[in-house]
């Protein structure tokens, strides 16, 4: 390990940490494995890549509004225009805070250029507040990651499929392949799944907690007010599917989130559920995204973006090259996963801190 054959060894199978992989490789000149493989074509829907987000910070909503249109422009490039669209997510909330919340997101939305617009009560429902983003950009998931893995082998990064992988208190890592011995001198975590398999327990931040999630797909039914909604109550989110069923994923156990979702889709649409799964996700203490090396010196992780950190993909780049711009480098650090006890504040909206766990 005194000489290791790569710089990076990014662990991950979501576009985030793929793009991440290729640009490090490509637009940074680094020697990059990648660990993890596409899964959005086989398994039921986990998250969702959007250019907008439940953000209420500025400096946030800024880095974001900088890096989506370069983002979209990379992954144009990587798979085709059709890779990327526009869509019109609809935000929603019914509790006081959440709605307050809302209408500070909404203010945000607006004062960087994305027309935030309210919806009527009679569309959503009940005593529900919400508002419509305009022309957010979406990843086409499947699309995508069928090419990226052309676009990851003409970067020259590797993608071993290891027998044992060990990260070091410095973050380096050592990877067994095929009878080979593979080096990296840091590794970067840069998705939910890969941060709980591989970060060491000495290593865990206590920023952040596991998360018991469920996600579902229902038959053809009735369809929704719009192709994406969020509800900020309880971060679940709906996506109106091609063939007419929903899917819906978020926080909750199986039971109570598919009762949730039968109450949120009302008494008058018939609802079939057609598959579900349960799975473990990772959120903050404080809602906001975490980066940066556990324990202050260990793996790099990339925590909590939801649904946006593809979009913030270049910006991550250059900041683990040593090459981000001053105003990307203060905002991930002011987000270090090792933050808690600092006296800048970077809380964000989040939904009930109760259904956490450690």
């Amino acid at each position: 390990m005194s000489d290791p054959l790569f710089d990076f060894a990014v662990f991950g199978s979501t576009p985030t940490a793929q793009l991440l992989a290729g640009l490090l490789a490509g637009e940074h000149a680094r020697k990059v494995l990648l660990v993890g493989h596409s899964r959005a074509g086989y398994r039921l829907p986990r998250g969702i890549d959007l250019s907008v987000a439940p953000i209420t910070r500025p400096r946030s909503w800024s880095i974001l509004t900088q890096t989506a249109p370069e983002a979209a422009r990379f992954v144009s490039r990587i798979a085709g225009r059709s890779a990327v669209s526009r869509t019109d997510p609809v935000f929603f909330a019914q509790e006081p805070h959440a709605t307050e919340a809302l209408s500070h997101i909404r203010h945000m939305a607006n004062g960087f250029g994305i027309a935030a617009e309210p919806v009527s009560q009679s569309v959503l429902g009940g005593n529900r507040s919400g508002i419509i983003l305009r022309d957010a950009l979406k990843l086409n998931r499947p699309q995508l990651e069928t090419e990226l893995e052309r676009w990851l082998a003409s970067r020259s990064v590797l993608r071993p499929t290891p027998s044992s992988v060990t990260i070091g208190n410095d973050g380096g890592v050592e990877l067994e392949s095929q009878d080979a011995l593979l080096g990296a001198r840091q590794a970067v975590l840069a998705d939910d799944e890969a941060i709980m398999r591989w970060l060491p327990l000495r290593q865990w931040p206590t920023l952040l907690r596991r998360v018991p999630s469920t996600s579902i797909l229902t038959t053809p039914t009735r369809p929704l007010a719009a192709s994406i909604m969020h509800e900020l109550d309880s971060g679940l989110f709906l996506t109106q599917q091609i063939e007419g069923g929903i899917a819906a994923y978020g926080p909750g156990e199986q039971a109570d989130f598919s009762e949730h979702l039968r109450a949120l889709l009302g008494q008058d649409r018939r609802v079939e559920q057609a598959g579900q799964t349960s799975f473990a996700a990772l959120a903050t203490k404080d809602g906001a995204p975490a980066f940066g090396r556990a324990a202050g010196l260990g793996a790099d992780v990339v925590a909590a973006t939801g649904s946006y950190g593809a979009f913030i993909v270049p910006a991550l780049a250059r900041w683990l090259a040593g090459e981000a711009s001053s105003e990307e480098a203060h905002w991930f650090d002011l987000h270090l996963v090792n933050r808690e006890g600092q006296s800048k504040r970077v809380d964000e909206f989040s939904w009930p801190a109760k259904s956490l766990t450690a």
